[in-house]
């Protein structure tokens, strides 16, 4: 009888070990994905790409980013990589090419959002217009841009090496921790015309233009990154080329 419950405490031992592993690993992903996807950022930005239309035209544009923004992470981490070496695309062309995108991206809202105080708000177009930004501009790249693809990626690649029961527990993880990037993105845009009440007109146009401008600083920051991972993969060809002769 001592044996048989000295044997269920190991397990329960075991398995609440197992648990508080899993639930490390789903709290790493999220944090690594949070920062980059950064959707409390953006979400002023998006209440001022969606004003003037209804909460419920804002609920369900907020579902689709939303859903987008999971669709494109989960196939970033399973995928991405494979699509990549099959089109021979670097993941510095990558961030370059979506550093700029999103530098170009945070210009225009910058400015866009430069006379706001004084500009007479439009009447917005109807609700197929801000539907149809759903992806563009609104998921790719205002929310999942190059640099949280880029986090997913590196998340894939070492998805890759594992074993097979290890790649299952791994999968099933990682898609838990992009799960929650995607409620989290739909609690903060859904109800971003809470945060503007709150802030106010004259607090949600400053919000805007800081938001805009560390959204253009990001891209620059991409692009650098990308242009420095060029830099080292071709001084690294050099020095084999040299070395060969």
């Amino acid at each position: 009888m001592i044996r048989r419950a000295a044997h269920a405490d190991l397990i329960s031992v075991i398995l609440l070990a197992r648990m508080n592993a899993v639930t490390r690993n789903i709290l790493l992903v999220y944090a690594a994905l949070l920062p980059i996807v950064n959707p409390l950022g953006m979400a002023p930005i998006f209440a001022a790409m969606t004003d003037g239309y209804d909460d419920g035209v804002r609920r369900t544009v907020a579902i689709r980013v939303a859903v987008n923004g999971l669709v494109l992470l989960m196939a970033s981490l399973f995928i991405g990589s494979y699509v990549l070496d099959f089109f021979g695309v670097s993941l510095a062309a990558v961030q370059v090419g979506g550093g700029l995108i999103v530098m170009i991206s945070g210009w225009r809202i910058l400015n866009q959002q430069s006379n706001l105080s004084e500009k007479q708000v439009p009447a917005p177009a109807s609700s197929d217009t801000i539907l149809s930004k759903a992806f563009y501009p609104l998921t790719m790249p205002l929310t999942v841009g190059p640099g949280s693809i880029a986090v997913a990626l590196t998340l894939g690649s070492t998805l890759h090496e594992e074993s097979h029961m290890r790649l299952i527990q791994s999968a099933l993880v990682s898609t838990i921790g992009i799960v929650l990037i995607g409620i989290t993105i739909y609690l903060c845009y859904g109800y971003s015309d809470v945060l503007e009440r709150l802030l106010g007109a004259t607090g949600t146009s400053i919000v805007v233009r800081l938001s805009a401008f560390i959204l253009v600083c990001i891209g620059i920051q991409i692009m650098f990154n990308g242009a420095n991972e060029f830099y080292t993969e071709m001084a690294k060809n050099a020095r084999t080329a040299l070395g060969q002769h």
